[in-house]
């Protein structure tokens, strides 16, 4: 089941039952990036017409036993149904594969052309028309998401900020290795919790990266492993983190842009109204919370539980996390 000639064969009998028995699948071939499921690209040709699809497949068919929050596929497959109806742009699901299937554990969705490497869509000529209109796009679809009968979803788990305050700190205590800048952080968060607002889905890791685009800007929201019910600025802060700004530090939304903005196509769509203060207490939560991520990403480097370079690498972004969390503790108050 783990082959790419057992994948080839389980799509193309898939493809002859969805598209006619002369249905060929052509091009398949696994693509890099993706550290929790499989991804693999390919077309089905069926007389003169070829659709590019990808294949979200857990390893070996196979979910493992996981002790983080992230959904199943076939959970994810179900959000982006979901998601679809309520005007987001996602990737169409063609097809979902139960365990024990041909395929495994999987699902087929829409090919979405455009690129995902922020750095790129940040600098490259090519994305300029794009930069320009991803702040108000960025805005409509987190508005959209947010909408999403919860009713109509099914069951996710439930974090809010104090959920989230008590997981990243117990997470950082098992280190048992100190950090001034971290501790301030959990304890002024603690000091100055938000009421929460009511509950929606939230996408979980919504920022470049997780995003295609295009020359026309926003073209696909991917990576719904994360989804979760929780409160919707968790969202509009992750994208302001600044390690997704890649280097273009100026614009607060995801190096591209300007949070006024944001907030106001956010509304415009029928979400909430927030002012940019109502962000920063999620958003010192979202450095704080990728800084513990990065410690922990370094522990698995340094057990050998994960002795990739890639590990190695981010852990090391501890520190970068510390600056971004000082500055914003400097920045408390210009935002009002």
């Amino acid at each position: 089941m783990g082959t790419a000639n057992d994948i080839e064969k389980g799509l193309s009998d898939w493809a002859s039952e969805h598209y006619g028995a002369a249905a060929a699948i052509a091009g398949l071939r696994r693509l890099s990036g993706g550290a929790s499921q499989e991804t693999w690209a390919f077309e089905v040709e069926a007389g003169e017409k070829s659709e590019p699809l990808i294949l979200r497949r857990a390893p070996g068919g196979t979910a493992a036993a996981r002790s983080s929050e992230a959904i199943t596929l076939a959970i994810e497959a179900a959000l982006l149904e979901a998601t679809d109806k309520a005007g987001v742009r996602v990737p169409g699901v063609r097809h979902v594969s139960p365990p024990g299937s041909a395929l495994g554990e999987a699902f087929v969705m829409k090919r979405v052309a455009g690129e995902t490497l922020g750095r790129k869509i940040l600098r490259d000529a090519e994305f300029e028309t794009a930069r320009a209109r991803l702040t108000q796009q960025c805005g409509e679809a987190l508005a959209r998401i947010h909408s999403v009968p919860l009713s109509g979803v099914p069951k996710l788990p439930t974090s809010l900020g104090r959920n989230q305050i008590d997981k990243y700190e117990a997470v950082y205590r098992e280190f048992n290795l100190p950090r001034p800048v971290f501790e301030l952080a959990f304890a002024w968060l603690k000091d100055n919790e938000p009421e929460p607002a009511d509950p929606v889905l939230v996408h979980g890791d919504f920022r470049l990266g997780n995003l295609i685009v295009d020359e026309n800007g926003l073209a696909a929201v991917l990576d719904w492993e994360l989804a979760h019910i929780g409160d919707p600025r968790e969202d509009i802060a992750w994208l302001c983190v600044n390690s997704w700004r890649f280097g273009q530090t100026e614009n607060r939304v995801g190096g591209f842009g300007q949070l006024d903005e944001l907030l106001d196509a956010y509304a415009a769509a029928g979400g909430a109204r927030y002012r940019p203060a109502d962000i920063d207490w999620w958003e010192i939560m979202g450095s704080l919370k990728w800084g513990v991520m990065c410690m922990t990403m370094y522990g698995a480097f340094k057990t050998g539980a994960d002795p990739s370079v890639e590990r190695a690498a981010i852990g090391r972004r501890v520190s970068e996390n510390e600056i971004d969390l000082i500055n914003l503790f400097e920045g408390l108050g210009r935002h009002a």
